[in-house]
């Protein structure tokens, strides 16, 4: 990044966090009938309290810049231990290699060809910027030069496990990286042997199966990923699945929960799981 002090960017790869960037866990069955269009709120976990109001949250600067907004759905959650989390991928079919995401964090280090951050939970990301990348401070137009260490981003692109090729970076004015929004949506950090839960809030498909529904790309996967990072802020989304009635699973790495977050037509966030 040409406009960036030439300090040394750090490796993603060469960083223990970067371990968390492989936590994925298989999707859990619920015991209920499939029903295509039907929805389950799920409920009973001992240390939730019911109408736990996940999505009442601000959006934030970064959403407004991409037009998206957090749904004020309320629910209570379920929460049982599951296996350790796996690799990227072992889940499902969905993804077969780089693909639309993104992450929000707070900018560690620069240099001429990109900057480094780390999200909510600690995961460091790797940023490469190239000559089509667009920069925004909240809403309006600006430069790489408006990148800088302490810096609270949000950035777009083709995401590889930590490693983004920036399409899209917004500065987000007095942002605090998505520690606000992680802490109330109860975003669970990564932790290498620890199991995921099967844990539950707001809206989820009951009969939604990891893999199913395609890639996407482009405007849709940017409205959806911001949507997504609004709430559940943290993990690095590394791909936006269409769903067939036309809704959205945002599928998050590097955290241990949530791995799946459903995000509307309209893109606001209805459940995760």
């Amino acid at each position: 990044m040409n406009d960036h002090d030439t300090t040394g960017r750090s490796t993603a790869g060469s960083d223990p966090a970067t371990t968390a960037a492989q936590a994925h866990r298989p999707s859990a069955w619920r015991s209920l009938p499939k029903k295509k269009g039907t929805w389950i709120v799920a409920a009973g976990m001992t240390c939730a309290v019911a109408g736990l109001g996940v999505f009442s949250a601000s959006t934030s600067s970064a959403a407004s810049a991409s037009g998206t907004s957090a749904s004020g759905t309320s629910a209570a959650a379920t929460s049982t231990p599951t296996s350790t989390p796996t690799a990227p991928g072992s889940g499902g079919g969905a993804r077969s290699g780089p693909a639309a995401g993104g992450s929000t964090g707070i900018v560690d280090t620069t240099s001429a060809s990109g900057f480094t951050f780390a999200t909510a939970t600690g995961v460091k990301v790797t940023v490469d910027e190239t000559a089509g990348t667009a920069y925004l401070r909240g809403t309006h137009p600006t430069s790489a030069s408006a990148v800088h260490k302490g810096s609270s981003v949000l950035v777009l692109g083709t995401v590889d496990t930590a490693t983004i090729t920036a399409t899209r970076v917004v500065v987000q004015p007095g942002g605090d990286g998505g520690a606000a929004a992680a802490k109330k949506s109860g975003v669970i950090p990564f932790q290498q042997g620890t199991p995921s839960p099967t844990k539950s809030v707001g809206k989820v498909p009951s009969d939604y199966t990891e893999g199913e529904g395609t890639v996407v790309s482009g405007t849709a996967a940017d409205k959806a990923t911001t949507a997504a990072q609004s709430v559940f802020a943290g993990g690095i989304v590394d791909r936006v699945v269409k769903l067939a009635d036309g809704e959205y699973e945002v599928h998050n790495i590097s955290i241990n929960w949530p791995h799946h977050v459903f995000v509307s037509k309209s893109f606001k966030v209805l459940g995760a799981e």
